[in-house]
């Protein structure tokens, strides 16, 4: 690829990543975006312009150094949804200059490298990315939207909700980030994370079992109702010892699996009162299980 072509192209990825971040929150470049922003730019690209590329089309286009330019009625699309007629037009409002005196171009290398090297040091963020999963489903958490109350030191907070693969992603110049997540099924929540921390980025979710049996019976969602029966039915072990604790009492009760799931799954009063103490698992099922009701 030429220095020409490759101005341009580069120019158009600006352009391409600008149009983008105009409904999504991502600051990174484009070449450094992986997983749900490449889904994410698909999907755009899709709706705007009716154009598909691959994950391998990206990584070889955008992410790597392509030793050619894409085909023309690719080029075409991509500027049409960078906001430009066609490649052409592009091209024509981004003009290229050949640099032939060395010494300017040595003086625009300096003044861009320190630029950059001042953009790093007091601009650089951090950026958290937390995907939400149902405890009892173990999967994603993506039928429901989840609200993200942002919590900041002195000021207001900030109000987000998850995308479309359940997750939530922010950037901050702080080394630590401190949320609560809500949900109409889930059991409200407070994250603390450091960024030395954030390695795990998958966060679990307490199915609030009440919230959930009343929204199956109440719009007679039967069928639901019985896959989470039997979803807990494969949960919890047929051997499990379940414990039943009182406030005021040294005393306990044993409850059988199917008493259990049965007293999980009737939107009663007992069913708002319970609360986990604890539980033990052993091959991705519960054993052990203690809980109380207040």
């Amino acid at each position: 690829m030429n220095s020409e072509n490759k101005y341009h192209f580069n120019k158009l990825k600006t352009a391409i990543s600008e149009t983008f971040l105009e409904n999504h929150s991502n600051s990174s470049p484009i070449e450094s975006w992986k997983g749900d922003d490449i889904i994410l730019f698909q999907e755009d690209l899709f709706n705007k312009v009716k154009a598909r590329v691959s994950e391998k089309w990206f990584y070889t286009y955008f992410k790597n150094s392509p030793q050619k330019l894409p085909r023309i009625d690719m080029l075409n699309l991509l500027s049409e949804y960078a906001g430009f007629k066609n490649w052409a037009d592009f091209k024509m409002n981004h003009k290229f200059k050949k640099e032939t005196n060395n010494k300017i171009g040595l003086k625009v290398f300096v003044s861009v490298s320190i630029i950059v090297i001042f953009y790093i040091v007091i601009f650089s963020k951090n950026s958290f990315h937390f995907c939400f999963i149902d405890d009892i489903k173990n999967q994603p958490i993506t039928k429901i939207t989840l609200d993200i109350k942002l919590l900041q030191e002195k000021e207001s907070p900030l109000f987000f909700k998850t995308d479309s693969n359940g997750c939530f992603t922010y950037k901050t110049k702080a080394n630590r980030i401190k949320f609560v997540v809500k949900s109409p099924f889930h059991q409200t929540d407070t994250i603390n994370r450091h960024i030395d921390s954030n390695d795990n980025q998958t966060v679990k979710l307490t199915t609030d079992d009440y919230a959930l049996m009343l929204h199956y019976f109440t719009n007679s969602n039967i069928k639901d109702w019985k896959k989470h029966k039997t979803q807990l039915h494969d949960l919890i072990s047929d051997n499990a010892k379940i414990y039943r604790l009182f406030d005021e009492s040294i005393g306990i009760e044993l409850f059988t699996k199917s008493e259990f799931i049965r007293t999980l799954t009737l939107p009663t009063n007992s069913l708002k009162r319970i609360i986990i103490l604890d539980r033990t698992l052993e091959n991705d099922q519960i054993v052990s299980l203690k809980f109380i009701m207040r």
